[in-house]
Parts: C-alpha cells; sequence; structure tokens
C-alpha cells in the first residue's frame, strides 16, 4: 500500500519545477540554459514517479486507486484526487510527452526562455490535475486553469497571428465552459456534493439529466473539439510553437473525450443514450467532412489540424456507442492519436527549423538530403492513416467495431474517413518527401540530428509497440470500461423495462 501521497507529487512536481525556474539567477545566457535543464529534469523525474503509479496499479480494480482526500472547503468541497483505467492511461500520456516538449523547445525558442519553460510546467501541472481530480469544483478549477498557459504560450511565443488565434481558443474553450460550471451548480443542489465518485451512484433526475448533460457537452465539444465548433483548432495549431502544437495535439484534446468517459456515460446514461444518434451524426460528419477540408490545405500545420478533428470523431463515437469495443476502442484511439499526431507536429516544426516556411509547395525531394527523416515521416503518415501493425489500426477499427454493433450506418460512413485519410496524408508524403529538389535551399538542409532523433525514435518505439502489441493500453482500462458499459447498460436497460410496463 502507498502510504506517501504519490498522486499529489505527480501532480504538483512540475509546478515546483516553475517555482525553481522563477528563482534561477544568472546572467542572460546562464539563466536560459538553468531554465532549459531545471524544466527537463523537473518532466522526466515527474514521468519517473508517474511510472511508479503504473507498477503499482491493480488494473482488475475498476475502482479509483491512489486515493487522497482531505477537507478543503467549508461546503462539502474537498481535495480529492485518484486515478482508475481510464484516467491513469491518460497521466501517464502527459507525463511522457512533456519531455519531448522541453527537447523540442531547445533551440526553437530564445526568447523570455524562463517563463516559456514554467509555463510549460504550470501546465503540466494543471494537465494531470484535470485527469486526476475526483471532485467537480477541483476538476473545473483544473480543467479551466489549463486554458491560461495555453493562451499565453500560443500569444507570446505563437506565428504572426497568434493574438487573434490565442484570443479565439480562449473564447471558444471558455463559452463552452460557463455552462458546465452551471451543471456543477446543479448536480451539487440535486446531490448535496461535488464528489464524483459519489455523484456516479447519485439518481439524477431525467430532465436535469438532459440539460446537464447538454451543459457538459457543449464544454466537452468544445475541447475535442467536435464540428462544427472546430473552428479554433486549425488556427491555434498554426500560431502556437511547435511543442504548444504538440500538447495541443497529444493532451488538451483527450480531455474532452475523458470528460465524455468521466461524466457523461456514467452520470447522465439515459440522455446519452437519447443523444447518441446527435453524436453519430455529428461524428461522421466530423470524420467525412474534415478530411475533405485536410485535403485542400496547402500548410502542413493545418492539413495535420483537421486530421485530428477527424481522428477526434472515431473517439466520440466509438464511447457514445456504448459498446465495450467502442468505449475501449475510443480509449486507445485516444492514446494512440496522442503519440501519432504529436510525432506529426514534431516532424513539421523539424523542417520549419530548417527553411522557416510550412507551405507543402515549398518542399520536395527530401528523401535524397533527409533520408533519415524521410523514414520517421513515413511511419507517423502510417499510423495517422491506421496502417495495420501500428497503433493507429487498432483504435479505429475497435471504435468502428463498437459503432457497427449499434447504428450501421455510422459505422458505414465513418468508414469513409479510412479512405480519405489515406488520401490527404500520403498526398502530404508524397509532395514533401519525393519529388525532385527543385529549390536550392533544399539541397543544403541537413538529416535529424542527435536532439531531434531523441525525440522521435521512441514515438516510433511506441506506435509500432501498440500497433502490434496493444495489449498493455487496453488491460489498464479494460475493467474501468467494463464497469462504465456495464452500468451505462443497466441503467437504459431499466428505464426501457419500465416503460414497457406503463
Amino acid at each position: 500500500m502507498t502510504t506517501w501521497p504519490i498522486l499529489s507529487v505527480t501532480t504538483f512536481l512540475p509546478l515546483v519545477g516553475a517555482l525553481i525556474v522563477y528563482l534561477s539567477r544568472g546572467d542572460d545566457e546562464a539563466a536560459k540554459r538553468n531554465s532549459r535543464w531545471i524544466a527537463l529534469w523537473t518532466t522526466l523525474i515527474t514521468f519517473a514517479v508517474s511510472v511508479i503509479l503504473v507498477m503499482r496499479f491493480d488494473p482488475g480494480n475498476p475502482d479509483f486507486q491512489f486515493v487522497e482526500k482531505a477537507n478543503w472547503l467549508a461546503t462539502g468541497i474537498t481535495y480529492h484526487m485518484g486515478v482508475d483505467g481510464i484516467s491513469l492511461p491518460l497521466v501517464i500520456l502527459t507525463t511522457a510527452v512533456m519531455p519531448f516538449c522541453i527537447i523540442a523547445s531547445w533551440k526553437a525558442i530564445t526568447s523570455r526562455v524562463r517563463e516559456y519553460m514554467m509555463a510549460f510546467l504550470i501546465l503540466e501541472t494543471l494537465m494531470v490535475g484535470t485527469f486526476s481530480a475526483l471532485d467537480l469544483v477541483l476538476f473545473y478549477l483544473f480543467f479551466e486553469g489549463g486554458l491560461i498557459p495555453m493562451f499565453l504560450i500560443i500569444g507570446v511565443w505563437g506565428g504572426p497571428r497568434r493574438v487573434y488565434a490565442s484570443f479565439k481558443f480562449f473564447l471558444y474553450t471558455l463559452l463552452g465552459s460557463v455552462l458546465m460550471l452551471l451543471a456543477i451548480m446543479a448536480l451539487y443542489w440535486n446531490g448535496g456534493t461535488t464528489d464524483i465518485p459519489t455523484l456516479m451512484h447519485t439518481a439524477v433526475p431525467r430532465s436535469l439529466q438532459t440539460w446537464a448533460w447538454l451543459a457538459f457537452f457543449a464544454s466537452f465539444a468544445v475541447k475535442m473539439p467536435m464540428w462544427p465548433v472546430h473552428t479554433w483548432l486549425p488556427d491555434a495549431h498554426v500560431e502556437a510553437p511547435t511543442a504548444g502544437s504538440v500538447v495541443l495535439a497529444a493532451i488538451l484534446l483527450k480531455m474532452g473525450g475523458y470528460g465524455f468517459l468521466r461524466f457523461s456515460l456514467p452520470m447522465f446514461p439515459l440522455a446519452s443514450h437519447d443523444f447518441a444518434p446527435l453524436i453519430f451524426t455529428l461524428s461522421a460528419i466530423a470524420i467525412i467532412y474534415t478530411s475533405l477540408v485536410a485535403l485542400m490545405q496547402e500548410d502542413m500545420k493545418k492539413l495535420i489540424a483537421y486530421s485530428s478533428v477527424a481522428h477526434m470523431g472515431f473517439v466520440t463515437m466509438g464511447i457514445f456507442a456504448g459498446t465495450m469495443q467502442g468505449v475501449a476502442g475510443g480509449m486507445f484511439q485516444m492514446i494512440s492519436h496522442g503519440i501519432v499526431s504529436g510525432a506529426l507536429f514534431l516532424c513539421v516544426g523539424i523542417v520549419y527549423d530548417r527553411l522557416h516556411t510550412r507551405e507543402i509547395a515549398a518542399y520536395g525531394g527530401l528523401v535524397n538530403r533527409m533520408p533519415l527523416y524521410a523514414m520517421t515521416f513515413m511511419v507517423f503518415t502510417m499510423a495517422n492513416v491506421g496502417l495495420p501493425g501500428t497503433s493507429g489500426f487498432v483504435g479505429e477499427f475497435m471504435t468502428l467495431l463498437g459503432t457497427f454493433k449499434v447504428s450501421i450506418p455510422t459505422a458505414f460512413f465513418a468508414s469513409f474517413g479510412v479512405i480519405l485519410s489515406a488520401a490527404y496524408a500520403l498526398w502530404l508524403y508524397r509532395k514533401v518527401v519525393f519529388g525532385a529538389l527543385v529549390k536550392p535551399s533544399l539541397a543544403s538542409m541537413k538529416d535529424l540530428t542527435f536532439r531531434e532523433c531523441l525525440t522521435l525514435f521512441p514515438m516510433i518505439a511506441l506506435t509500432i509497440l501498440f500497433g502490434v502489441w496493444p495489449k498493455p493500453v487496453l488491460d489498464m482500462s479494460a475493467a474501468s470500461v467494463q464497469q462504465l458499459v456495464n452500468n451505462y447498460n443497466t441503467a437504459v436497460t431499466a428505464v426501457k423495462a419500465a416503460a414497457l410496463l406503463q
């Protein structure tokens, strides 16, 4: 039994690192160097502590583990932390991705380095806290708090239209969250508590379920983002620095999916069942429409951003199918997308650092000058397409399988997304990597450096490992997913039986 508060240590260690970065002094260059090293070591130690969570986690137990509880506010709002099979994989994804973000920013960020590293470390604390909070108010504080450092990362270190993109990102996500705050208050008045495990077993009236579901949906749909509230994402990705795009794609987008799994399905099962056709429709449109939009893009980052919206469509579709394969597939797809999409943005950042443009037309024939880069980019492109043998295939296949049991038309239309993703991903790869070296500037481009290999090669290993052996991720979440699906189906079946008796 763990006696020390391991989850709180994992959550707040980056905050301690941010404080050390703030206190570090020295001349300008020394301060920059110290900030980078402190941030890197902090993220590495945080990841090492989170690995202890995995080693001590009991995958057969569907309940919350490593639970920490302390009185906080007088009204019954507590500091309550814990993880289960749904939240732990996302905590590990967060702590694993952050060191790569720091390494990717090593040479790319040269101004206000201390503030930049502090923003990333504070963001890590807020992201881990979001996945670990077991109190609605605590969850809301972490969930909304993550907006502020990301707003600064885009707005201060972003591209030419960074202020527009950061305000759009902030306003979209904040608007949905105001409605969620109202729903949290309604749940508190109904159940007399903000404790998430207690609320999961508290009966919510049918009318309140509908309105609360819509309020939570407003927040999570923007965060995912789902069509048609996805328009902030391409702008945010294009203007964000490389590491900002990685965090946005790999982790922040997953908060919406996590919210659906933690709140919408277990707390509002009847409303989730009633609104499932709406989700299926929006998901199918997202998969097909954003894939077609991706085909028309001239900017590499925008293309990958639109592909993220399409892949999140598979996640929402799988989750609201309410089947074991659908929910487990949605969970796996979130982890896989976190690795693959994050790596693709790193790949774009590498060529951007050399040529300072993301225009697809500016590249061609990189295979001749950068063979190692071409091989790396190919692995992640194939995973993005969903090639069997890569992690991208497992999640997409399972979500389609789970949805097929519930809605054949949705699965049928969603399967076109697999074809369209191959079209835009392979078109991008052909344009950038093959062809003739027509521009003189391309002839002088250097292949991957040791630092760049350090960020990409572990991700290649994970992409292929989880593609051929998805068992570690699926086993970790299996018991919690099974319990979630059973409770959801029991609630829906009971209402159907009661309706038949009337």
